[in-house]
């Protein structure tokens, strides 16, 4: 979340950055800013790096806006993603070149040249050589795969020593299956299943290109791992009563909370929305768990109630906060997680805001990029 608010700012700091240096020198040089730059570029090579570097940054950031997000698909926006690694290659010269602080000041350029492998080494361990590391020792593969809807399925990794992942239920993995097709396009899946010393499960909706294709994913296929991620577990939990609140595909997270929940009978409520009860992920597991446990469930099925509704129309009339104070009486004092697209995502935020459950009790988990 933090890297997903900062990312346009920083792009603003950066942008302020050339463009009031670029309007100094060309007061200085008494020339226009268009030609001052490329004046600069001529001369100064590592001006022009940094100039590419920008243009990367600029594509990262324009790309991950929701309008780009919603045209291309999700392999297309990974690549172009990986620009960004480019973006800060690009332009780490000309401050070693140019930087009054850091040219010709031997401590400060050996400072930041330290500062930089370190971090770079930094990525190299925890981007592509832990997952490897990991992979190899625990020897992951493709054990079982189970059909959990018309367009979801459950895919089991079995493996050795898998506690060392150290996984909590609620969090993701970048999932990779080493296929020909498929090993540089690693995904985000959360786990939908509490995870076990040599199992680990994961249910994947078909929703682009490469879900499509994991949906026949074959027993045997070697898979990389690189995680956790994510906060959306119980160590996030204030309050003895627990509301999950899950929508479509996003019930993977939310049923893996369920299992693992350290409560009572009655301390836990589950709403599962859904298109369908016939053809809804995981639906006949949660029933099954949520009667084993104690747990209610309320399911809410078909189309919505009105046009700003997150829950579905079978009970016309009654608005959200209404209704999920009726399913959840005790929703002001519990911990809420939800999980589900975007926007339904945070059309339940503001219902919960408005039975004034509190913002440091709400968790959200959406199954966006």
């Amino acid at each position: 979340m933090a890297h997903k608010k900062l990312g346009k700012p920083i792009l603003y700091l950066v942008l302020t950055h050339f463009v009031a240096l670029l309007w100094q020198y060309s007061l200085i040089e008494g020339r226009s800013i268009v030609d001052e730059y490329f004046a600069l570029i001529s001369n100064i090579s590592d001006l022009l790096t940094a100039s590419f570097g920008l243009v990367a940054m600029i594509l990262v950031v324009l790309t991950s806006l929701n309008i780009a997000r919603r045209a291309i698909a999700y392999e297309a926006w990974y690549f172009i993603h990986l620009f960004g690694y480019a973006a800060v290659l690009l332009a780490v010269p000309h401050q070693f070149s140019l930087g009054t602080d850091i040219a010709g000041k031997p401590i400060a350029l050996t400072y930041w040249i330290s500062l930089y492998l370190f971090v770079l080494a930094n990525v190299l361990w925890y981007r592509v050589a832990r997952p490897i590391v990991r992979t190899l020792s625990a020897k992951l593969v493709v054990a079982k795969v189970e059909r959990s809807s018309s367009d979801s399925v459950s895919i089991y990794l079995h493996g050795k020593n898998l506690e060392r992942f150290k996984a909590q239920a609620g969090q993701f993995f970048l999932f990779r299956p080493l296929t020909v097709a498929q090993w540089f396009r690693p995904h985000p899946f959360s786990l939908s299943a509490q995870p076990t010393s040599d199992t680990l499960r994961f249910t994947i909706g078909s929703r682009g290109d490469d879900t499509a294709m994991l949906q026949n994913i074959k027993v045997g296929t070697r898979v990389m791992l690189e995680g956790p991620f994510g906060v959306f577990t119980e160590s996030r939990r204030t309050k003895k009563d627990v509301v999950l609140i899950a929508a479509g595909i996003g019930i993977p997270p939310v049923r893996a909370l369920a299992e693992s929940l350290v409560a009572r009978e009655g301390d836990v409520t589950i709403i599962y929305r859904v298109r369908s009860v016939e053809d809804a992920a995981l639906l006949e597991e949660t029933r099954s768990l949520a009667l084993e446990r104690g747990f209610d469930l309320h399911v809410l099925a078909g189309r919505r109630g009105q046009a700003n509704s997150w829950m579905s129309a079978d009970l016309l009339g009654e608005s959200d906060a209404d209704r999920l104070c009726q399913m959840a009486p005790k929703v002001a004092d519990s911990d809420v997680y939800v999980c589900g697209p975007t926007a339904w995502s945070k059309a339940v935020e503001r219902t919960l805001k408005k039975v004034a459950t509190p913002a440091n009790q709400i968790h959200t988990e959406e199954y966006a990029w």
